[in-house]
């Protein structure tokens, strides 16, 4: 792995190693607490342009799949962890998170006090942060406080859906197959469509409208800026 820097715009550094891809990278920084769902994180829309701490010291254990994620593609400017995991273990993984990050170009760095650089961002705020493979440590902090701000983006336009579509990915309810109630699969069954309604794409995420497919509803999803009355046409 590649020597990385993580700069924050107040001066404050961390040093480790980088995985995914390299380069440089910037973003606001903030941080997530969960024990579990790293892959429902990375591709969560609200977590557009943002660089993403994970307090949890150990990340990448179960791999990525087709079915955990919160979007069609990843929307987090960086990640960083304690320890990747390197060697995932689950029935369910299709790839790695150093290789999924790879894939799409996004800079993760590890070997980080995740817990200390939490606690400064708790007592100092969000703020700006780059992460590079390629930056003297002077030169990354001039990145951070160079990077454009989060005020003023307007990152809806940029995750929302440029085309209407109707919802049709799995919604199916996950249980353990079990001999007493006879259930032989992985999957509960749908309820029948009740009614149709519209979702406005503000960053959705997929399991909003698992969720409204569970209910009965049949889901259209349009983009942010489309008028009430093309909907109501």
């Amino acid at each position: 792995m590649t020597n990385a820097i993580l700069a924050l715009e107040d001066g404050r550094t961390f040093h480790g190693r980088a995985f995914g891809h390299s380069g440089t990278t910037s973003g606001e920084i903030c941080f997530n607490t969960s024990m579990t769902g790293y892959q429902e994180i990375i591709t969560d829309p609200s977590y557009r342009g943002q660089i993403v701490t994970m307090t949890y010291p150990l990340q990448g254990n179960y791999g990525i799949n087709t079915d955990d994620s919160e979007s069609a593609s990843p929307h987090v400017r960086g990640f960083v962890i304690g320890e990747l995991c390197e060697t995932p273990s689950s029935w369910r993984s299709q790839q790695s998170l150093a290789d999924y990050f790879k894939e799409h170009q996004i800079i993760g760095i590890e070997d980080i006090d995740t817990r200390a650089l939490t606690k400064h961002l708790r007592d100092k705020g969000a703020m700006r942060a780059v992460i590079s493979t390629e930056l003297s440590e002077e030169d990354a902090i001039k990145a951070a406080n160079e990077a454009p701000p989060m005020e003023g983006s307007d990152f809806v336009k940029e995750v929302s859906t440029e085309e209407p579509y109707l919802w049709e990915g799995e919604s199916r309810l996950w249980t353990i197959p079990s001999v007493t109630t006879k259930q032989e699969t992985n999957y509960i069954d749908l309820p029948p469509v009740k009614y149709r309604i519209v979702a406005y794409d503000f960053g959705i995420k997929y399991n909003i409208l698992r969720s409204l497919r569970q209910s009965g509803f049949k889901v259209e999803v349009v983009n942010s800026r489309t008028p009430a009355s093309e909907v109501l046409a």
